[in-house]
């Protein structure tokens, strides 16, 4: 029978334990120690997600922006013609003018 991933085993939930204990103790010995990381990325998420007006023309895609529709053209009902997108070369090899017999192996 093998293992699910979802299933917890002793290691981890002694881990979680501790985490749980730890961050307990840090609030209640020092709760600005631990608040102030939590609204400072709270802050920056809050600023990602919703930035001020000044930084809205930064953005390449934002809700003030018009969005380019694409207009049917005459050929609308035409079908593409496939085309391939290289040509295939022939490879060639191009004979080197390096005798390896004169030269030492190391210099």
């Amino acid at each position: 029978m093998s293992r699910s991933q979802g299933k917890w085993n002793g290691w981890s939930i002694a881990i979680l334990i501790l985490i749980v204990i730890g961050v307990w103790f840090s609030i209640t010995t020092n709760p600005l120690g631990f608040i102030l990381p939590v609204v400072i990325l709270g802050a920056i998420f809050l600023l990602y997600k919703y930035p001020p007006s000044f930084l809205q023309g930064y953005r390449r895609t934002g809700p003030g922006q018009a969005r380019v529709k694409q207009g049917r053209s005459s050929s609308a009902g035409k079908p593409k013609t496939t085309r391939p997108r290289s040509k295939s070369a022939p490879f060639r090899v191009i004979e080197g003018g390096k005798d390896d017999n004169d030269m030492p192996k190391y210099h």
